[in-house]
């Protein structure tokens, strides 16, 4: 009797937890204190520890988040999430609605704030979450289920009961003013480096592999849009309300205009009003209100033809420059950072700002207590583009770069044709080392999980690692005693670095961060000389023979492997059992034998880098840029008009994902039928009296 009392009381403190939810986080109106609230949260928490296998994966309790970790798996979104065209313009929004007006007659279109967030989407089925995946590519996203579950504005349940039995919401995660600058405070608190703004603090936190860590991160969800079969409204605004009313938190800054006069009233409002509300906005999202009038105008292969957003000029506000920071990064670029009076900038407290290098100071004659004006390149990072000279202090003097690393006191070189300083002393300056430490456990290089920056930082402090080559001897037993680690953090690092032991030589080469060489140049490389020993060996005309090689990679290849601590770097890797050579791939077929093909655009069934996997499977090479020496393009959706431009004009054949298939599933065949008729001869010939002698 107790075992159906205690399952009673769980459905009822999971009704009455999910109304007080809905109270404070969409409504924002709450009706108990959060003592009151952390009361029933333990109550429920207690009984599904008791009784297991009651506890329901929609359970409020799941908002508080799990320190497991957990991979994300890709997952195809059921409705496309495609992307908004944009304008920045009077002239160009006019004339988009003039298209529609011609094509549709009179219209009703919707106006909403354009959140600056992390795009969303996520799925119902039957009133309760089912799935929450990121954008992605538009096609595949991340499932993220497990850390949106602890984001309070997001419904675990439905309420009413006339929402249809499966279908997607689309909206932006997004992380409010107030908790980005409380994180931030934390980071600085912990000597840790800040965050640039609220949408990458959004998106970081969203991909954090413990939902213990999004749940207290503040993030927040707001709802635009629905996507299923069987949508209860013939229009965009009625499905909203019909949304609001199941619990989804719905913008209020929403409205229906029937004139441009109207729109670009909404829009005028809301560039100066949005400096007041509580979280980030970049834009206005304009929409046609009738889904019969959505369909007919249909969409590009990017975008909705029905849809634009209008972005907001960039704010800048004029502030004083107090000091410049010198900041090392791990090629020994300095970076001049200026320190400002703090001023509000596009909703958030500005107190640095880029200046980019010496030249750039020079350019606007940039000197210290100057009153400079600041704006946000793009909505991201602040940048000084302006010196206000009419206020400027006539005692004062130009700027004087540094001539000295501010870490390690080394000269600093200008190699040619470049414009920042660099620190020359590699192996010895501290945020070098971090840097390329990072660099290599990331994800596309070593992809060692557990060695995140704060991880790496420790220690380096602790003494347990000088260089990358000492990722491979960690002690789990030191790794064990370390503050926040602990033997499973300890234990999951080492297995992260013995799975490392099997990542492919190219990404080997482009982790070890030599200068200039980026992923796809240490691919061409690994590809041209199939081995560590042989790029080592190579002189710099030998290196600039590799596609996509020029003179300063191949000059920054050989000083690289002149440098003797390099050297004992890479003995002892691969000393560790690291991939220091090309392993054959299996041939499927000689389809592309001698062939240099492009794969540009987007394509339907499958991603670039799986086209590009298809290439070499069947004999062929991947080239990046467009030349005479390419064979064919193969152009999926939205190939850049610059490649396409010129490939006409050298002549270079394009085609698309279907006749590529075609091309290499008929050698397929034809090999296949090939390999048939010589078995059948074969087992004829089998059949056959021996004829002459063996001998």
């Amino acid at each position: 009797m107790s075992r159906h009392k205690d399952k009673l009381r769980m459905s009822e403190l999971t009704e009455l937890l999910d109304y007080h939810s809905h109270k404070y986080y969409v409504e924002n109106s709450p009706e108990i204190s959060d003592f009151e609230f952390d009361t029933l949260l333990r109550e429920l928490q207690n009984l599904e520890d008791r009784y297991p296998e009651f506890a329901d994966s929609n359970s409020p309790t799941k908002r508080v988040g799990s320190d497991l970790t957990s991979a994300f798996e890709s997952v195809e979104h059921r409705f496309a999430m495609q992307s908004l065209s944009n304008t920045y313009s009077s002239e160009e929004l006019g004339e988009w609605i003039d298209r529609i007006v011609r094509e549709i007659g009179e219209v009703e279109f919707v106006c909403e704030l354009k959140f600056d967030g992390t795009a969303i989407s996520l799925t119902y089925e039957n009133g309760a979450l089912s799935r929450a995946v990121t954008r992605g590519d538009g096609q595949r996203g991340d499932d993220v289920t497990n850390n949106v579950r602890t984001i309070g504005s997001v419904p675990l349940r439905l309420r009413g009961n006339d929402y249809p039995a499966l279908f997607e919401i689309r909206g932006e995660i997004i992380m409010p003013y107030v908790s980005f600058d409380r994180l931030n405070r934390e980071r600085e608190a912990a000597g840790e480096p800040l965050l640039a703004n609220p949408r990458n603090a959004a998106a970081g936190t969203l991909k954090q592999q413990s939902s213990q860590i999004v749940a207290r991160r503040g993030l927040d969800c707001t709802l635009y849009q629905l996507a299923g079969d069987n949508l209860p409204f013939a229009t965009h605004v009625e499905n909203l309300e019909a949304a609001r009313r199941w619990g989804f938190k719905i913008s209020e800054h929403t409205a229906i205009c029937r004139s441009r006069e109207e729109i670009e009233r909404f829009i005028a409002h809301w560039d100066c009003e949005r400096k007041n509300l509580p979280y980030a906005t970049d834009g206005v999202v304009i929409k046609v209100n009738s889904y019969a009038h959505q369909r007919q105008l249909g969409s590009t292969a990017k975008a909705p033809r029905w849809a634009v957003a209008y972005k907001f000029q960039a704010e800048r506000a004029l502030t004083r420059l107090l000091s410049v920071d010198f900041q090392v990064g791990r090629t020994g670029a300095i970076t001049p950072v200026a320190n400002l009076e703090p001023v509000l900038l596009a909703g958030t407290i500005v107190k640095r700002a880029s200046i980019h290098n010496a030249d750039q100071i020079a350019l606007l004659d940039i000197r210290l207590s100057d009153m400079v004006y600041v704006e946000k390149g793009g909505e991201i990072i602040p940048k000084i583009t302006e010196v206000e000279l009419s206020e400027r202090d006539e005692n004062s003097r130009p700027f004087e770069y540094i001539t000295h690393c501010p870490e390690c006191g080394s000269e600093l070189v200008r190699y040619e044709g470049e414009a920042k300083h660099y620190c020359p002393n590699a192996s010895g300056c501290k945020p070098q080392i971090v840097g390329r430490i990072e660099h290599f456990v990331k994800r596309k290089a070593m992809d060692i999980e557990g060695l995140g920056g704060e991880t790496i930082e420790l220690l380096w402090q602790n003494g347990l690692i000088r260089n990358i080559s000492d990722i491979y001897y960690l002690d789990p037993v030191q790794l064990a005693t370390l503050p926040r680690l602990g033997e499973k953090s300890a234990s999951n690092i080492i297995e992260g670095v013995r799975l490392s032991k099997e990542v492919p030589f190219e990404r080997v080469l482009f982790a070890l961060g030599i200068r200039f060489v980026g992923e796809t140049t240490a691919k061409y490389l690994a590809s041209h000389f199939r081995t560590l020993d042989a790029i080592a060996k190579a002189t710099i005309e030998e290196l600039a023979e590799a596609e996509e090689v020029g003179t300063k990679i191949a000059d920054a290849i050989v000083e690289y492997f002149a440098n003797d601590a390099n050297i004992e770097i890479v003995e002892r890797l691969r000393s560790a059992g690291l991939q220091f050579q090309v392993k054959d791939k299996v041939r499927e077929s000689n389809a592309l034998e001698g062939k240099n093909v492009v794969i540009s655009g987007k394509f339907t069934g499958m991603s670039r880098d799986d086209m590009k996997a298809l290439v070499e499977k069947h004999g062929g090479k991947n080239l990046a840029a467009v030349s005479a020496n390419v064979d064919f393009i193969v152009a999926g959706d939205n190939m850049g008009p610059a490649k396409r431009q010129k490939a006409e004009k050298l002549g270079v054949k394009i085609i698309n994902e279907a006749e590529f298939m075609a091309m290499i599933s008929d050698v397929d065949k034809t090999e296949h039928d090939e390999s048939d008729e010589q078995s059948v001869a074969k087992a004829a010939n089998r059949d056959k009296p021996i004829q002459g002698t063996l001998f």
